[in-house]
Order: C-alpha cells, then structure tokens, then sequence
C-alpha cells in the first residue's frame, strides 16, 4: 500500500489542479506531505484518523398485527 494517497479535489474550493507541496527554504508553511491548490492556492494536508465504529440500530419489533 502506498504512504500518500491522491487527493481529487481540493477540499476548499473543489478545484481539480492539485499538486504535492514542497515547501520552499524561505516559506512560513511548515506542513510535510501536503497538497498545493493552483486554482486557490491553498496549501493543505490529508491525515487519516481511523474507522469509527458501525452505529448499532435496534431490530423493529417483530411481535403485533402485520401489515398486508
């Protein structure tokens, strides 16, 4: 499996023209592994947390008149 997945779009303004960051030597941005928007130049970075776990939902009752 990869370590760096792609995003598609950028998840400010939707822009497809999204490229990997590599921040210059003079630049404020101190982000490792992140994403440049050209079409809004944002700078941006994807982390995955984990799966949250499946809601757990109570079967309907099974016992009263059924419907025809």
């Amino acid at each position: 499996m990869s370590g760096r997945v792609v995003p598609y779009l950028c998840p400010y303004c939707g822009g497809e023209d999204i490229r990997p960051y590599a921040p210059e030597p003079d630049s404020d941005v101190e982000i490792k592994g992140g994403w440049h928007c050209a079409d809004c130049t944002r700078v941006f970075a994807v982390k995955y947390h984990g799966m949250a776990a499946a809601p757990v939902y109570a079967a309907p009752p099974t016992t009263g008149p059924q419907p025809e």
